[in-house]
């Protein structure tokens, strides 16, 4: 063995706790690749494989070396907090800059300068940091050992719209030293994604990457290590059941009999949700996990999951990337992500050192529109981004906020974030302290590359249908959509096989899954304050909005990506939907909405919302609710000329002007009022969004002399 194997594999048993273990196949190759030869390697591997282990070696041989620090761009907190704790057992002193830490930064940044540090891990948004970007960067990159990147899918166009700052590494890896050596990492990548990762990692290079299972070709500048990615642990199955409330009942039927703990995924927050207040219901020991969910509670939720102290975490994709469980023993989702390498990359959590993992998919009728918006509401809009571009140019130089960039572009805030972003990494607009300022670099869009994105994503996602209904092996299609060779057919999955799971719904776990999602009413929380910057476009409002003027905390009937009610509220309010009057079964469940409100005071009468999209659905539910409660209809709001502007949605800043002096207390209205003078009235309106329509009309009802208004809607848009 040569020296460096030697010591290498000194560290590798020392990491794993075992004096018998050994490098796996390709491991010590890369090791070799940034240790021996100071070169750029990518690694492609299944999720299991010991891709951390590779960096955490080479970082303790260079460091042997006299080499600075290794920086670690790391994707996701739940993976710092796992690769700090996996550095420790290794002896490598690891440390993170991140969102969660600001307490440490200080001290952090002195391990640095006294050289305490073996592998700084940060986030790619932290590259761009103003102040680490300009006051910290500069001095660590002069003597940076070795860059890793984690999750280097993140660079390429697959995931853009996750981490637009993972492209700008591209430009980070050209102001290194010459001869430091750079590692990229994923267990997620087909050969297109490899070949753009390769291009990212070095721009200079002639050749293609090298992939060393077909021999070392020396001549390429970035070396490619891709292993096999069948995971003989899982066993694969697919079960098509007919709608939600058959899917949860069959959770509820079976959860206990899957094997150890797991993760149950969910492709909507509201879903995660639902599904964990069912499951704890009927006396599940689960906790809901998704990118809502506070940083804390995030962080102990996955201790209880490690410990085996909850059956599962029911997640979205915030739960992904990293998370370290070897032992997890089932991965189930309810509703299918919209393409095999995401599939491949969540189920990749289960069976890492177990010999068996479950991993069943329950697809849903909806997957495909939900896969749809997703896919559609991250794409940049060259309309917006010269926009942005625009304002940022007119402002002379001096930095704009976020806030007040929305007062001038009708972006909600995390579309806006994101377009800045892309910007930034295209060199339009660049971040500095207070905001952002505009380069005068010349922008254009990139029409071709969006276009070839959104045709991938189709194409993924018909890939995923595919998955869902082929006869053939199932880890097999896997493999093949990541373009891996080395696919045979595994043998243990529900093709290869037989259905390893029933396919049975006990009658009470239905009668208890139909109970939870016929389950009603949602919060409508009143606003408080008038947007920022909302002056400037004619509206002169600014602060807190007078307590006098506020609506009180209203209800929805639901969320329109519930479960349950949002279903028949998605069909009620999709494009090609006729107005008509709500069902018999939506006005019982809108009354039950009331029955359960628990307001301080009832109220007196009801008024409606004018609507232009639905005005019978929403007369027909202001009608049967002043029935119901016995109270009498006031009748509506006038619009103002053609009422709102603007289409629905856009800031808030831009969706209260648009809706601003568009309504009314006609005559008629007035006159009705009057005898309900300092009493309550509940104010009805079909869809719910920004809430700045309820927001201005009830200032109107309240200016009228109304003591409180209490609104209600059929549907909460998020």
């Amino acid at each position: 063995m040569t020296d460096t194997r030697t010591d290498a594999l000194d560290i590798l048993r020392t990491l794993v706790g075992r004096d018998d273990a050994d490098f796996h196949e390709g491991q010590f190759e890369a090791i070799e690749t940034l240790v021996d030869q100071r070169r750029r390697a990518l690694v492609v591997q299944r999720t299991g494989w010991g891709k951390s282990a590779v960096y955490f070696v080479a970082t303790l041989l260079l460091r042997r070396q006299g080499a600075g620090p290794t920086i670690l761009v790391s994707p996701l907190l739940a993976l710092m907090r796992d690769q700090v704790a996996a550095a420790a057992r290794a002896g490598v002193r690891a440390v993170s800059i991140n969102s969660s830490n600001p307490h440490e930064w200080a001290e952090v940044r002195q391990q640095l300068q006294n050289d305490e540090v073996d592998v700084l891990l940060v986030s790619p948004e932290r590259l761009n940091n103003p102040k680490f970007r300009d006051e910290q960067l500069p001095a660590l990159l002069e003597r940076v050992g070795l860059l890793v990147v984690d999750e280097a899918h993140c660079i390429s166009d697959w995931g853009h719209d996750f981490r637009p700052d993972y492209r700008r590494l591209r430009d980070l890896i050209a102001q290194m030293p010459d001869g430091v050596p750079v590692l990229a990492t994923t267990a997620t990548a087909n050969s297109r994604v490899v070949t753009d990762v390769a291009a990212q990692l070095d721009s200079a290079a002639t050749g293609s990457a090298t992939d060393t299972s077909a021999g070392a070709d020396t001549s390429a500048a970035v070396v490619t290590i891709r292993g096999p990615l069948a995971r003989a642990s899982l066993r694969l199955g697919v079960l098509r059941l007919p709608d939600s409330r058959t899917r949860l009942a069959w959770l509820l039927s079976h959860i206990d009999e899957l094997p150890g703990s797991g993760i149950v995924y969910t492709l909507t927050v509201s879903a995660a949700e639902d599904t964990a207040r069912l499951l704890r219901e009927a006396g599940h020991p689960v906790r809901a996990y998704t990118g809502q969910t506070d940083t804390a509670e995030r962080e102990e939720s996955e201790g209880m999951l490690k410990r085996n102290e909850v059956k599962a975490l029911v997640a979205t994709s915030a739960l992904g990337m990293g998370f370290d469980k070897p032992d997890l023993g089932f991965v189930l989702h309810l509703g299918a992500p919209s393409s095999p390498v995401a599939y491949y990359q969540q189920v990749g959590r289960a069976g890492r050192a177990t010999e068996n993992a479950d991993v069943l998919l329950l697809p849903g009728v909806e997957d495909q529109d939900i896969w749809q918006y997703f896919a559609t509401s991250s794409m940049p809009s060259k309309n917006k981004a010269e926009a942005v571009i625009a304002a940022l140019t007119a402002h002379g130089g001096a930095p704009l906020s976020t806030p007040a960039l929305e007062a001038r572009v009708d972006l909600k805030r995390s579309p806006l974030e994101l377009l800045l972003k892309v910007l930034d990494v295209d060199g339009a607009v660049r971040r500095v302290t207070g905001g952002w300022v505009a380069t005068g670099e010349p922008w254009f869009y990139d029409q071709e590359r969006y276009e070839r994105i959104a045709a991938a994503r189709v194409a993924e996602q018909q890939s995923m249908i595919e998955y869902e209904t082929t006869t053939g092996c199932r880890m097999e299609f896997l493999q093949r959509a990541l373009d891996d060779d080395t696919a045979v057919a595994c043998g243990r999955c529900d093709n290869c096989t037989a259905a390893w799971f029933p396919a049975e719904v006990r009658p009470d776990m239905a009668s208890a899954a139909a109970q939870s999602l016929d389950r009603v009413g949602v919060a409508l929380e009143p606003r408080a304050q008038w947007p920022t910057g909302v002056a400037s476009l004619g509206v002169n409002v600014r602060g807190n909005i007078p307590v006098d003027e506020r609506l009180l905390a209203g209800r929805a009937l639901a969320r329109l990506t519930d479960l349950g009610w949002g279903g028949p509220l998605r069909d009620l309010f999709a494009a090609q939907a006729t107005d008509a009057p709500a069902s018999k079964a939506m006005i019982a469940a809108c009354i039950r909405v009331l029955a359960e409100w628990g307001w301080e005071e009832r109220p007196a009468a009801v008024v409606s919302l004018p609507s232009r999209r639905h005005p019978v659905l929403v007369d027909s539910v202001a009608r049967a609710l002043s029935d119901a409660g016995r109270l009498p209809w006031l009748g509506s709001l006038d619009l103002v000329g053609t009422g709102p502007t603007g289409a629905p949605g856009g800031n808030s800043a831009y969706r209260l002007s648009n809706v601003w002096d568009r309504f009314s207390v006609g005559p008629d209205l007035a006159q009705a009022l009057a005898p309900f003078a300092g009493r309550p009235i509940l104010l009805v309106d079909d869809i719910a969004g920004s809430r700045w329509t309820l927001t201005v009309a009830g200032r109107l009802l309240r200016r009228q002399g109304v003591a409180a208004v209490l609104p209600f809607a059929l549907a909460l848009t998020s």
